[in-house]
């Protein structure tokens, strides 16, 4: 881990980082594949999310997806295996260094259930990264992201307009924060809608 890592800065001086991102429901049967993480700067901190990450400059959020599976988990597959994407939404997340401002897609994989082996998490990814396990969609733990999982699950539809999300902070954001993120949300939605 690079020296002064991890960079715990006061509220007022965390930056605004704007990303699309995509993300994969991987299910099993009745489980589901979810990934226990951290923030370094919070003591205590963790929740549970869906394997995926950010959409690299002239990646499809579909790819992006096939990806970061790989890369989180070790799962294989193709495009054309997942399904959806079945729910987008605009979230922040904040963190003790930042504030993520992301526009996601969701996908879903129906697949066997296998023993997640990460093959392309960075230095920062291993750090943070508690564990990554499987759950009965009926019994998830607790601080899962999306909250919506089960009901994503039990749509699994075509998404329609993303969902503004706010309820996935590791810290608070202030009252100022928050007015900023409905900017910058305002300002990525446009921009990402066409990166399909």
């Amino acid at each position: 881990m690079r020296p002064g890592y991890p960079k715990v800065m006061l509220p007022e001086d965390r930056p605004f980082v704007r990303r699309t991102g995509a993300r994969v429901l991987v299910v099993a049967e009745s489980d589901v594949l979810l990934i226990q993480d951290r923030d370094l700067g919070v003591p205590g901190s963790s929740w549970w999310a869906t394997p995926g990450g950010g959409v690299d400059p002239g990646e499809s959020f579909r790819s992006a997806a096939v990806r970061e599976l790989w890369e989180e988990t070790g799962i294989q597959t193709t495009e054309s295996q997942l399904a959806g994407p079945v729910y987008r939404r605009l979230v922040a997340h904040g963190y003790s260094d930042r504030v993520l401002c992301q526009d996601e897609e969701f996908f879903v994989l129906h697949t066997s259930r296998t023993v997640p082996q990460p093959q392309g998490l960075t230095e920062s990814e291993v750090a943070k990264r508690i564990e990554a396990r499987w759950w009965p969609l009926d019994s998830l733990p607790p601080r899962v992201r999306p909250a919506k999982l089960t009901e994503i699950l039990a749509r699994a539809s075509t998404a329609g307009e993303p969902e503004l999300e706010l309820g996935e902070s590791v810290v608070e954001l202030t009252p100022q924060q928050l007015a900023r993120v409905s900017e910058v949300i305002a300002a990525l939605r446009p921009a990402t809608r066409c990166r399909k």
